[in-house]
């Protein structure tokens, strides 16, 4: 109360940083008749002499309102669309590097090329990200026009282009495309064996639309690629026979509120007497355990039709947020496989991690992030802690007037999705139409059965009919439309109302139940009362909610039974639906927490990706990489040494058979030991000796081989030494956090036994990477140099990308034209013998 008091008086944070932009937008503004005065091709000649100024150290912010006006000018000329004050300011707080928070249809796309344009003149490229293939390609099609008139180039990158068209759309000014894409190019350049196949450029500036959509609801989630992991998938189906065994409450608790499961003692001696295994948490037991628990889970939290469908004998995920489906996607750590089994459906092969990202990661190596929605302010704490980025409430141009009634609460799913079916029929016979959310497509399908019993046309649109989704969404206004949707239709196409609908009320949207989040709630809200448009809004609740029942439902239940609230009938007030806020509120705080969870362990291995990454690169661009090797055999040569020296001890009691056998090991290099020995060298002159021997005999091998291809081998054995080795470290990375939750028993903190283990398990590879990489070097043979650009490719074959919106894809394996022997390494590129991976 206090806060609001003061609030009236001096006005929030975000009026206070409105009005400080009020000076620029004015300023834009006078400048307005100055650039409609030019000519089309002086507005070109405009961006070629801003360019000018920023190379002779202007700054963007000074060049700003010139630039600006420009695009307003450049977009009145070619879409008729004249930006509006709010569109500018929205435009200032991206450049800065904030989230622009604006309504449903006040130009958000529009907003955006004020930004990008400014932005695109220093060379250094800027990234527009979009939610679907469908959006990235619209919009950089429809901007392209005020772009291209100005003079810049407009790229897009979506699902099925190749390389080179990948290439050509990252060198333009502006790049349209999704967040999966952007993220697993950047991947992919990071497993590229030449120059040439790289893609990005620079990560400059980004423009994230549907920020909350990306960096908080899919951030969940890493983006991966992966590679076939040989591993038998019989012990699914039999961990699945047992489930139905164990008893909830009996055997394991569940927990809703966390999305938990436990198994109880009784339950761990009942699994341990079927399984017939001593004891489940035997460190030689792990793999069983996790087996049950993932199975145990695949059976108590995950519902058919509402976290995944079964679709061509596969288990789909579908997206809780969009309520799309997710094809490609599979849960990890083998809890796919658990819903594989218990749908009895054809159980894939689990994959090995061979890159990853999270999508917090990946958009913090921007120079300058920016986003813009409908919907942020709810989650503004976590946007500043993760990404440091604030969030701007940006004025609508004309005042909403969207009427939101308070939630109508029934007792019973039943007398709820009746009394919301009631509704629709009143409102269809008026003609206002409605656009009905749901939360899962069973519900959806449900209630379209119930409607077409009485007669009702209307229309669905789910995830089982998201093909038509612009076309149905772009109808939901027009009069007497029903239009029953999960929460696709929350996103991307606004809803334009039809002839005679406003003076009906307007579009009205009718919830049939709350989601966690209220920024769900407010997206679906948001597509009605665009622009000042008429609309109105209710959620229709049940005490029988997992929302409800979880969070509170009893206090609600006897405030009913005390008012004496008959079948059928509802309650409405504010007071509850401020507590149902609060419930999502507390849910948005659980999974806050979950998400930074995942950051944290995910910072861990950050900071050894780009260890990796920047090496990786760095053979790649470099064209010597002698000195590089060099200084390898110089460290290996002192290492070994090292490793037989006895301190303040003669060399000849040293275990000198052993370290010449490590020698000859390594190398293949006979070193004289025996002058070593008779003139009683110090350990650092046996190093320096046996080192200036190794770059003497490396030397030769150059000259035998040929200057340039042993450059050549030696840029190609680095990158697939570091390769190879860094995907067995994602590997054992992954086994010890599946593990690490157990150190917490011993009242150790996992996060900081993580940090530690994965710290000495980084080192151990940065070491036997080098010992490999100079190993294989000095044993090499070279037959023809043709081979040498095979291998290049083998190593992007058989490739998975895995994360959300149905952007994943397996890449075949192609064949070497060589004849390959049964034990020899196959091509794939697995690290397996060929007869155990791709001969069949």
């Amino acid at each position: 109360m206090v806060f609001n008091f003061f609030t009236k008086i001096f006005g929030s944070n975000n009026d206070r940083i409105l009005k400080t932009l009020q000076p620029i937008v004015d300023e834009i503004n006078l400048l307005e008749p100055q650039m409609q005065e030019l000519s089309d091709d002086q507005i070109a000649q405009k961006t070629i002499e801003f360019k000018e100024k920023i190379e002779n150290g202007e700054t963007l912010d000074a060049i700003l309102p010139s630039a600006f006006a420009l695009v307003r000018e450049a977009s009145v000329r070619t879409l008729g669309l004249r930006h509006f004050d709010v569109q500018l300011i929205g435009g200032i707080a991206l450049h800065n590097g904030s989230i622009a928070e604006m309504k449903t249809g006040e130009g958000k796309t529009l907003m955006s090329t004020l930004p990008a344009y400014l932005n695109a003149l220093s060379g250094k490229g800027v990234h527009i990200i979009t939610v679907n293939d469908y959006l990235a390609k619209r919009d950089a099609e429809w901007m392209a026009q005020i772009y291209n008139f100005l003079g810049l180039r407009v790229g897009a990158i979506i699902h099925d282009i190749d390389d080179q068209e990948r290439k050509v759309a990252y060198s333009s000014d502006i790049t349209y495309g999704t967040n999966n894409e952007f993220g697993f190019d950047y991947l992919r350049d990071n497993m590229k064996f030449d120059t040439e196949s790289l893609a990005q450029k620079e990560l400059n500036f980004a423009i994230v639309d549907e920020v909350d959509s990306i960096l908080i609801d899919e951030a969940r989630t890493p983006l991966i690629i992966s590679g076939p992991a040989e591993k038998s998938t019989h012990f699914y189906t039999h961990v699945n026979a047992i489930i139905p065994a164990f008893k909830k409450d009996t055997d394991y608790t569940l927990d809703e509120e966390s999305k938990s499961v436990s198994l109880t003692e009784t339950g761990i001696a009942m699994g341990e007497n079927i399984l017939k295994v001593d004891n489940l948490y035997d460190p030689a037991n792990i793999e069983i355990l996790h087996h049950l628990n993932q199975a145990l889970k695949a059976h108590t939290l995950f519902n058919r039709d509402t976290d995944y469908i079964v679709k061509n004998n596969q288990v789909i995920i579908v997206d809780e947020f969009t309520g799309r489906l997710m094809t490609g996607r599979r849960y990890s750590e083998g809890l796919h496989q658990a819903l594989e089994a218990k749908e009895n459906v054809k159980i894939e092969n689990e994959n090995q991690t061979l890159a990853s990202i999270t999508f917090q990661n990946y958009f913090r190596m921007y120079n300058k992030l920016s986003g813009m929605t409908g919907t942020a302010e709810t989650e503004a704490p976590e946007f500043k802690k993760i990404y440091n980025l604030d969030v701007l409430v940006i004025p609508t141009h004309m005042e909403m007037i969207r009427e939101d009634f308070p939630d109508l609460i029934y007792k019973t799913k039943k007398e709820k999705y009746d009394a919301a079916i009631k509704e629709m029929i009143r409102l269809h016979k008026k003609g206002q139409p409605v656009l009905v959310g749901t939360i899962s497509i069973d519900v959806s399908e449900d209630m379209s059965k119930k409607l077409k019993k009485k007669g009702i046309k209307h229309t669905v649109l789910n995830a089982k009919h998201h093909k038509a989704e612009a076309e149905i969404v772009a109808n939901a206004g027009q009069k007497g439309a029903i239009t029953i949707s999960t929460n696709m239709a929350g996103r991307g196409t606004d809803i334009v109302l039809g002839e005679g609908v406003k003076e009906l009320g307007g579009l009205h949207i009718l919830g049939t139940s709350r989601h966690e989040s209220r920024r769900i709630d407010n997206q679906l809200r948001g597509r009605s009362g665009r622009q000042g448009d008429q609309g109105s809004s209710r959620f229709y609740l049940s005490l029988e909610d997992d929302l409800l029942r979880i969070f509170g439902g009893d206090r609600i239940h006897a405030v009913m039974d005390k008012l004496g609230i008959e079948e059928g009938e509802h309650i409405e007030h504010s007071f509850i639906s401020r507590a149902i806020e609060n419930a999502q509120s507390k849910v948005e705080g659980h999974n806050f927490e979950i998400r930074k969870h995942l950051l944290e362990y995910d910072d861990v291995m950050n900071q050894q990706r780009e260890v990796i990454y920047r090496q990786r690169r760095k053979a790649l661009l470099e064209k010597n990489l002698k000195t590089a090797v060099i200084e390898m055999i110089e460290d290996k040569a002192y290492d070994l040494v090292d490793e037989f020296a006895i301190e303040k001890t003669p060399v000849k009691q040293w275990d000198l058979q052993g370290l010449e056998n490590r020698i000859k090991q390594l190398f293949i290099f006979n070193p004289d030991l025996e002058t070593a020995v008779n003139e009683n060298y110090s350990p650092e002159q046996l190093s320096e000796t046996l080192f200036e021997n190794l770059k003497e005999t490396y030397r030769q091998k150059e000259v035998s081989i040929g200057t340039d291809i042993t450059r050549e081998i030696e840029r190609h054995i680095i990158l697939q030494t570091v390769d190879t080795r860094w995907k067995e470290h994602l590997l054992s990375m992954d086994h010890l956090k599946e593990g690490i939750g157990l150190r917490g028993y011993a009242q150790q903190d996992p996060l900081r036994i993580y940090k530690k283990e994965g710290f000495d398990m980084f080192h151990g590879l940065m070491e036997r990477i080098k010992e490999e990489i100079v190993s294989i070097l000095f044993k090499i043979q070279v037959s023809t140099s043709s081979r040498v650009d095979e291998m290049k490719k083998e190593e992007q074959d058989g490739l998975t990308f895995s994360h959300s919106d149905g952007s994943s894809i397996k890449q075949p394996v192609k064949r070497s034209s060589k004849k390959i022997k049964r034990n020899d390494p196959c091509p794939c590129g697995s690290g397996k013998k060929y007869k155990k991976c791709c001969m069949t």
